[in-house]
């Protein structure tokens, strides 16, 4: 921190931003969130598509649920759900913690759990036929989507696949770190300052508890945006008469505001990465509670669907 408190006390001037390279304006963390966001939308775009995909294929009238095409659908998507299992497994057994890294077992449940619903998805041709599939169908959906949101939670608080999960206090040192160079080099607008502070006071000393979980998951990022429009709001003015008492090219004032605007990012996603990382740990042992009794319930229904087409 002995680098953050050079920043600080350095004169509160236009000199600062001119001085800063683009080693500086760049945010390891801010990459990384925009890196995660464009894969995540890929992911659920992708998603999207094979279902509207499978959902095409299943009216064409290739198969019915019960004829030898549909049936063989039926059991290898139902083989694929069950190898999925085979991940815990290797994950919490001592004697399975040698078969292979976990982040490739990691890479091949989420490949079955998107390949089984499909198929099964596929063999069922979007119909209802009996209660007991009915209910399997639909935990398996609920099962299925549920997966998706412990991607996304997961995503958050771990650090890729290998599951390392992300220290609180090296998320706070590295905002820490931020939040000293933003007032350094943005003390020449003191409302973009104190905008700045109060939104780190309000969120990083909220009360702790669930609806403040939910609040920082779901509403803390338009906040973050309305705070990022009001800054650069009350950024433009303060900028421009530096702009003319310093006699600025267009070129230079361009290049200063724009660096203004980084650093602003910068500080926001900092606080709100440190805002939300116990919302998304409460969520994610939150989600693991609600998870695994739709689990069950699939195993259940599954077992019960499969004996009554055989029986009957």
């Amino acid at each position: 921190m002995e680098f953050a408190g050079n920043l600080q006390a350095r004169p509160a001037s236009m000199s600062a931003i001119q001085n800063t390279t683009a080693t500086n304006l760049t945010s390891d963390k801010s990459a990384q969130a925009r890196s995660l966001l464009a894969a995540d939308t890929i992911v659920y775009l992708v998603l999207a598509a094979l279902v509207w995909l499978t959902w095409k294929i299943s009216r064409l009238g290739l198969f019915e649920a019960g004829d030898d095409l549909g049936y063989w659908l039926g059991v290898i998507g139902g083989s694929m759900m069950l190898i999925l299992f085979s991940y815990p497994l290797r994950k919490h057994f001592r004697f399975a913690q040698n078969w292979g890294r976990v982040k490739w077992w990691f890479l091949v449940h989420m490949v079955l759990g998107i390949g089984g619903p499909l198929l099964i998805l596929l063999h069922s041709t979007f119909r209802i036929g009996s209660l007991n599939a009915g209910v399997a169908l639909y935990s398996m959906v609920i099962v299925a989507l549920s997966g998706v949101v412990g991607r996304f939670i997961y995503a958050r608080v771990h650090r890729g696949l290998r599951g390392e999960q992300t220290g609180f206090k090296e998320l706070q040192t590295r905002a820490k770190f931020d939040q000293d160079e933003v007032r350094s080099r943005l003390a020449f607008a003191p409302q973009v300052e104190a905008d700045l502070k109060a939104f780190e006071q309000d969120e990083l000393q909220a009360a702790p508890g669930w609806l403040t979980y939910f609040r920082q998951v779901f509403w803390l990022p338009i906040k973050q945006w309305i705070i990022y429009r009001r800054c650069v709001r009350d950024l433009h003015p303060q900028i421009r008469k530096l702009a003319q008492h310093g006699k600025w090219s267009h070129q230079d004032l361009v290049r200063r505001e724009a660096m203004s605007r980084k650093l602003i990012r910068r500080y926001l996603t900092a606080v709100v990465r440190v805002s939300q990382y116990t919302a998304y740990e409460r969520l994610f042992s939150l989600w693991h509670v609600a998870h695994i009794p739709f689990v069950y319930l699939l195993i259940i229904s599954a077992v019960v669907h499969v004996i009554a087409v055989h029986a009957y």
